[in-house]
């Protein structure tokens, strides 16, 4: 399991890591709020923990940003406990937000139990499955397609192409996806389908820009192709 750390304090990066590692995490540090969210497309983590100092819109925007892109609990830490802070980040998508002076057992506990609650999906115990020649790595959380390369996937994509590939040739709406991938009503949330549909292709197809697997029937939603499989020369 791994945790993605972000803080510019070196001596609160040290403490907050020797923590993760009690929680039984292998912990990769940042300091390039930039790129955390790509980051997190090609490596995903089990939990990410971000410190901010000063709260503002950018850092909100990022915990949107972040629920969009994984997920894995986000745990924030702040200077200070004003309700409102704390408010607008569980708004956007944090599942844990908690004050820099809170004890370290009482952290440790919180981590431990946001990962254990995570942990808990309804894919745990399923066997491998496939469609064709697009099989999904249910333990490794990886696709593999025809002779190519395993893709590891993020949850969020992994969810998205289990929802595909267990009712294939079902069309699903953009709504009917947020609902089963995010977990929420989905109204007002295409775009948001959109792109996670954009990354599972990436990951899928030859040509994302020809897909051949996972299709669109414009207006109504998105489905796996049953009948297509990759012919070699």
């Amino acid at each position: 399991m791994q945790a993605l750390l972000y803080t510019t304090n070196s001596d609160e990066n040290a403490i907050l890591a020797t923590l993760l590692q009690q929680a039984g995490l292998v912990v990769r540090t940042t300091r390039d709020l930039h790129n955390l969210i790509d980051s997190l497309g090609e490596r995903p983590v089990d939990i990410v923990m971000l410190c901010f100092d000063n709260l503002n819109e950018k850092q909100i925007a990022l915990t949107t940003q972040l629920r969009a892109q994984t997920e894995s609990p986000v745990v924030i830490l702040l200077d200070t406990n004003l309700d409102t802070e704390q408010i607008s980040l569980y708004e956007a998508g944090a599942d844990l937000v908690s004050s820099r002076s809170a004890g370290s057992l009482l952290l440790l506990t919180q981590v431990k139990a946001l990962l254990r609650r995570s942990g808990a999906g309804p894919y745990k115990d399923l066997p491998t499955l496939s469609q064709g020649d697009v099989i999904l790595d249910i333990g490794a959380r990886s696709v593999q397609v025809g002779g190519r390369e395993p893709q590891r996937l993020t949850q969020l994509e992994f969810r998205l192409l289990y929802v595909l590939l267990t009712n294939t040739g079902q069309i699903h709406s953009a709504e009917s996806l947020v609902e089963q991938v995010w977990g929420y009503s989905g109204e007002g949330n295409r775009e948001l389908v959109r792109g996670l549909v954009q990354r599972l292709r990436g990951k899928v197809e030859i040509d994302p820009r020809n897909p051949r697997y996972i299709l669109t029937d414009p207006g109504v939603g998105y489905y796996f192709n049953r009948f297509h499989k990759e012919t070699t020369s």
